[in-house]
């Protein structure tokens, strides 16, 4: 069976000429900079000494019920707020080289013993469930508009339906996908490259994503919606921001990075590319 950990960012570590150290799993200066020339140009930015990967990506679903973050062109873009047209192993590569290890997707387990129908009715739940648990990011969404730079914490940008209030901030748990058998038996392939579905907002059995929501509430589909008072129209190109840890600010050369959007951009759903770096001008963020 193939290492999870080690398959997907073997072919950069391979690129850059370089082993993964044995000693703590970091990469030298030099290999770290091949990597990250390689992942920039999928339009990833890769700052390992900040612990921040930085996807491309667009605005879809703002109006409807969500049950992802994040989905390639073949995922389920139907429930999902944001689309990107990275490759969804190269954004694993990215994330295995900030250091992490792939958690625990959520787990359902029949209750012994089950409750009593009287139970049930009083809303004693027959499973019990244990939350993702593992390495885990904080996540941001950020673009600029006009003269102003803007950086949310993801959670600010989903609406919680039960509560109605914002999603509660949380750190977002790593699961690294897994490989499958692919369509012709044999021959196995990376899920989230198969399904195209990388970040999932409420909880699936498989653990096919690269990442997972880690709230209780998360065990509901048909709760989360996008906050549409502060997400950008649909088409729209942002940054999405994956950080080791907690962020107020990001470093020199981010902010310039981020996409610009104007008010104006059409619905179509198509991949975003990372555009040029412009002056921000005097920001938000």
């Amino acid at each position: 069976m193939k290492s999870l950990s080690a398959i997907p960012l073997a072919g950069l570590l391979l690129l850059a000429g370089e082993a993964q150290d044995g000693g703590g799993g970091g990469l030298s200066q030099d290999a770290s900079e091949q990597v990250a020339a390689a992942l920039a140009a999928s339009g990833l930015q890769l700052d390992l000494e900040a612990g921040l990967l930085g996807v491309p990506a667009t605005v879809l679903i703002r109006d409807d019920l969500l049950e992802y973050l994040l989905v390639g062109p073949g995922g389920a873009s139907h429930e999902s707020l944001l689309l990107t047209g990275v490759r969804p192993s190269l954004i694993n590569a990215a994330l295995l080289a900030l250091g992490v290890e792939p958690g625990q997707n959520a787990s359902w387990t029949t209750r012994e013993p089950a409750p009593t129908e009287e139970e049930r009715a009083a809303g004693v739940d027959p499973y019990e469930v244990r939350p993702p648990a593992g390495d885990s990011f904080s996540l941001y969404l950020g673009w600029r508009e006009g003269e102003e730079s803007y950086l949310f914490r993801v959670e600010d940008l989903l609406a919680n339906l039960a509560s109605g209030r914002s999603m509660g901030r949380h750190r977002w748990v790593y699961l690294g996908s897994r490989f499958v058998p692919g369509r012709d038996g044999e021959t196995e392939v990376f899920a989230a490259d198969l399904a195209q579905n990388l970040i999932n907002i409420a909880w699936f059995y498989e653990g096919n994503t690269l990442l997972s929501s880690a709230l209780e509430a998360c065990r509901d589909q048909e709760i989360w919606t996008a906050n549409s008072w502060l997400v950008p129209p649909a088409g729209s190109t942002v940054q999405l921001i994956l950080a080791r840890g907690d962020r107020v600010s990001l470093p020199e050369g981010w902010r310039e990075a981020l996409p610009r959007i104007d008010g104006t951009v059409d619905s179509a759903r198509e991949p975003a590319e990372m555009p040029p770096g412009e002056d921000p001008g005097s920001g938000g963020i």
